[in-house]
């Protein structure tokens, strides 16, 4: 089977730029080609900003359960998460701990083990502590930029929005929202509180193309183009083992894995549609194992999309452990290399701009990390 050099065949990865399409007039389409530095808030550029998050809850409605004997013995915090889908078993304890699970009429403990025939009552909502944004001077590397948008890539290792930690400084800081908020000083407010000029997302160990939203007029346009799926989307992955067929379609439904809830999984009925396609770019055999290099497009945005796709068919995203892939890769002849992230980035978007219709195309390099990583597979090949 032929193998190509990966330099070669990826040479196209390496140049940065943008395309601004204009359909009335095809030939007065430039290309925009950004610097290779980073943009960097400056003072004067905008005013520092805070965000106040609201409440956030987890949305219930009075629910009953009646525990069936082949629960004895079992955790009433177990036992909820396996009746609630999409519910965490923290969220369930949340709702446990703030006195709103009766077992039998009574509050009880999370840990309570359940004897069978006991009745089980949910009365009300979650409430959690509201979040605070705060704006902080984070280096951004903006790609495009006008009056209603603005293009970023994101860098592996950064939360796209405030998540669960802790303290308020671990859920807050360091995050895409609070490095935006600074930058541009006031954000769309479509997406809520928590997710000011978010209208899509990567995971936190993806890098990658993002567009962003300033204002509600252009979220709104934008989540119009995402729900009718005419944002063309592009990702870079290698996984582990040759994927048997050079290109394919996946479209197994998403759902939360009933046990691990930060997983998602397609072996569950009922999950969400999800559309997957993916082109072989190479396939590589080294002293450290089978690779396949892909390009990746995807037609919808699950949570987890393309990493559970591909473990669904046996290739995990390299860097990926919690879908299967290995954290140490183990040479032939002794050695081992890791990868501190998940070989994923997002390469290309292509979308129509909410104002003057224009089609813009935006790519960005795969990360330096991961040009050496792959150089360092292209040394331990064994053809």
């Amino acid at each position: 089977m032929q193998t190509y050099s990966h330099i070669k065949a990826f040479r196209w990865l390496l140049k940065p730029s943008c395309i601004l399409h204009d359909r009335k007039f095809p030939s007065k389409s430039i290309i925009v080609r950004r610097s290779k530095g980073f943009f960097n808030s400056q003072a004067g550029q905008s005013q520092p900003a805070s965000l106040r998050m609201t409440a956030t809850t987890l949305t219930l409605e009075t629910k009953n359960f009646v525990v069936g004997t082949e629960n004895t013995g079992r955790r009433l915090d177990h036992f909820l998460v396996s009746q609630i889908v999409d519910a965490s078993r923290s969220r369930i304890q949340q709702l446990i701990s703030q006195g709103k699970v009766l077992v039998d009429g009574k509050s009880a403990r999370a840990s309570v083990q359940l004897r069978g025939g006991e009745r089980i009552e949910i009365i009300g909502d979650v409430e959690r502590p509201p979040l605070r944004a705060i704006a902080e001077e984070i280096p951004l590397d903006i790609v495009y930029e006008d009056d209603d948008l603005a293009v970023v890539n994101k860098p592996s290792g950064m939360m796209v929005h405030a998540g669960a930690g802790a303290t308020d400084d671990d859920r807050n800081r360091g995050t895409l929202v609070n490095a935006l908020l600074h930058r541009f000083g006031t954000l769309s407010g479509v997406g809520g509180d928590l997710r000011p000029g978010i209208v899509h997302r990567l995971d936190k160990e993806t890098s990658g193309l993002m567009v962003v939203a300033k204002n509600d007029a252009t979220h709104r346009k934008l989540g119009a183009e995402f729900s009718d799926r005419k944002v063309k989307k592009t990702y870079i992955a290698l996984v582990h083992g040759w994927v048997k067929n050079d290109q394919g379609t996946i479209s197994s439904p998403i759902s939360r894995d009933a046990i691990r809830r930060i997983r998602m999984t397609t072996r569950r009925s009922g999950g969400r549609e999800a559309i997957t396609k993916y082109v072989v770019q190479q396939r590589i055999e080294s002293d450290f194992g089978k690779f396949t290099l892909l390009k990746v497009k995807i037609e919808t945005g699950r949570t987890h999309q393309i990493r559970v796709h591909l473990a669904s068919l046996g290739y995990p995203v390299v860097g990926d452990a919690l879908y299967g892939a290995p954290r140490e890769i183990r040479g032939k002849s002794g050695p081992t290399i890791s990868l501190s992230r998940n070989f994923l980035h997002s390469a290309e978007i292509q979308f129509e701009h909410p104002r003057s219709g224009k089609l813009l195309s935006f790519s960005s390099p795969i990360p330096e990390l991961l040009v050496q990583f792959l150089r360092r597979l292209e040394s331990g090949r064994t053809a």
